[in-house]
């Protein structure tokens, strides 16, 4: 079993009980909520969401923890307070009237106590309890300590006024937020709140080249580890939202899934089957070529998948996008009127990003597509590059953990810029990376398009010609030629020259294919009458060879026949023509 310093096992040691806010993201960077049972400051300048803090403290922690609360006000009457926070959708007059809220105003008047000369906090704490045990509150939100504190001028009795108003709420367990204004060089205007309280959580509102923008710090927490850097957050018509890019893991699920890209070339480029679910990808370019009509491609194919698509447009209206689309044989509308397309579109001028990015995320939400399309991200390069990158890598991780596509355009500068790098800084991010660019020859300009990386896949080298007609997208082997890639009329051109050299060639081969059957025939005749003549002597040979055969087996008879007349004549018989014998002159018969 682990241990800790002191040799106690780590099983044994008690942690710091915490209260859940239900604030989307502080609970996730605070590491379970605020100190239960303890007082937790939240400083900041005017307008930084201070109050709004605390009520959603207040109203979540009865809504959804069954814990109720006691909101004691200083500076605005309970009515007031309630018409606020009622476009946020908090009733707070319904909470009251279950049991589960109590509104109570305190007024302070600091130039009556300095005409009287008296002030203290026994009052206060008698209210405050009469509060909390009518409806057995378990969270209390004071707002402001300075309206509290304001009849003290002795700094002696107000720092021991200030311990001794969070020693109260301590021994009675009641989880606490005090809300404190910002000082002269100082979280608080007295500068002592921050030192006896165990939590201090520190709101800003800052405006930067006229964008807007809330960051929330937690400056100190006893007995718990935190977030210490700055964080994003939004107060919008759901109420407090705080978006770390801390708290993503990289652990998100991931699919062999495949997905097509809507262009059966594209395709074949990444293994004729396209990009993996869930996964992320990026078509960087020049103006023009191309990026939105891939963007729309890939919609539509999700769309005919049957799965839903959330396209984010920051350039172009619904109406127009729709329209410029059907050039190319893209219908987008057919798609929107199905259901399965949600086409939005806003001006990236009008919020900060963390409110574009909250807007993405609700529209996921309500939408729940397989896809999400952003087009352009880099016209959201309002701040810094590092804003951008931070917020793009948020919500890169948000739809890779709800195993969403991402598919996203961006801008790139200049007519030569090398493309191993993007305006928004986010190539480390993306999974599968394309690029388009135009190509300048012969007093043209072409398209072209090569995939930069695909992880997790094999993919085409090749650079492919990019073509759009009213028949939609067709990517062509470029030519390439003495060094030199050719595309458009060039192309064409080059084809051209190689089709009437091709056809020449073949003429020639067939031309003198033509000959040489000519001459073949020729000598297969040549070659037949010789066949013929050798022939006739043959025959002619053979036929004098049977005479003389001939010749000489009658020779031989006759040669015979003589012999043996000769033969008889000696002995005086004779052989006749009829082979008898006969007798010689002289000799009988």
């Amino acid at each position: 079993m682990r241990k800790n310093r002191n040799g106690n096992s780590a099983s044994n040691v008690a942690r710091l009980e915490k209260a859940l806010t239900g604030i989307v993201g502080f609970d996730e960077i605070s590491k379970g909520g605020v100190p239960k049972g303890r007082p937790t400051i939240v400083c900041g300048g005017p307008g930084c969401g201070k109050t709004m803090f605390g009520l959603e403290f207040l109203v979540r922690g009865a809504t959804q923890h069954n814990e109720p609360g006691v909101l004691m006000t200083f500076e605005e009457t309970s009515e007031e307070m309630s018409k606020n926070v009622a476009s946020l959708g908090f009733d707070l007059k319904t909470l009251a009237a279950r049991k589960k809220l109590v509104l109570e105003y305190v007024r302070i008047e600091p130039s009556e106590i300095q005409e009287t000369g008296e002030y203290d906090l026994e009052g206060l704490f008698i209210r405050l309890q009469h509060a909390v045990e009518s409806i057995g509150a378990k969270r209390v939100v004071l707002d402001t300590v300075e309206a509290i504190f304001s009849g003290f001028s002795n700094t002696g009795m107000l720092r021991a006024e200030i311990r001794r108003l969070f020693r109260w709420v301590k021994d009675r367990g009641l989880t606490t937020i005090v809300t404190a204004e910002k000082g002269d060089g100082t979280l608080t205007r007295y500068g002592l709140e921050e030192y006896v309280s165990d939590c201090v959580i520190f709101l800003d509102h800052r405006v930067t080249d006229q964008i807007s923008t809330r960051r929330l710090r937690v400056v100190k927490y006893r007995g718990s580890s935190h977030v210490a850097d700055e964080v994003p957050f939004l107060i919008d018509e759901r109420g407090f939202s705080v978006m770390p890019s801390t708290s993503m893991r990289l652990n998100h699920p991931v699919s062999n899934e495949r997905v097509s890209t809507g262009v059966k070339d594209l395709d074949d480029m990444l293994e004729g089957k396209g990009f993996y679910r869930g996964s992320s990808i990026l078509v960087s370019g020049t103006a023009g070529s191309g990026k939105s009509s891939l963007a729309a491609l890939f919609a539509q194919q999700t769309c005919r998948d049957g799965k839903r698509c959330l396209y984010v447009a920051l350039e172009e209206s619904p109406a127009q996008a729709t329209r410029n689309m059907k050039s190319i044989g893209i219908d987008l509308g057919k798609q929107v009127k199905r259901g399965l397309l949600r086409f939005e579109a806003w001006r990236p001028t009008e919020s900060g990003l963390e409110m574009h990015l909250l807007q993405i995320h609700k529209l996921v939400e309500q939408h729940k597509p397989a896809v999400v399309i952003i087009d352009p991200i880099t016209n959201l390069l309002l701040g810094s590059k590092n804003e951008l990158h931070s917020m793009l890598m948020r919500l890169i991780d948000y739809l890779k953990t709800q195993e969403i596509t991402g598919f996203f355009t961006a801008l790139t500068s200049g007519r030569n810029k090398e493309i191993e790098e993007t305006d928004v800084g986010i190539s480390s991010l993306i999974d599968t990376w394309l690029f388009a660019r135009d190509v300048e020859l012969n007093g043209e300009r072409n398209r072209c398009i090569y995939v930069l990386k695909s992880r997790g896949m094999a993919h085409s080298n090749q650079v492919r010609e990019f073509v759009m007609s009213k028949n939609g997208i067709r990517l062509l082997p470029v030519y390439v030629g003495s060094g030199t890639v050719l595309t458009g009329s060039a192309r064409l051109s080059q084809e051209a020259r190689e089709r009437a050299e091709s056809m020449l060639r073949q003429q020639t081969k067939e031309e003198q294919r033509r000959v040489l059957a000519g001459k073949r025939k020729a000598l297969e005749a040549q070659i037949a009458a010789m066949r013929s003549e050798f022939a006739q002597e043959e025959a002619r040979v053979a036929l004098v060879t049977q005479q003389e055969e001939r010749r000489e087996r009658e020779s031989s008879h006759d040669m015979l026949e003589m012999g043996s007349y000769r033969a008889g004549a000696r002995h005086g018989k004779v052989v006749g023509p009829n082979g008898r014998i006969t007798q010689g002159d002289g000799g009988q018969a």
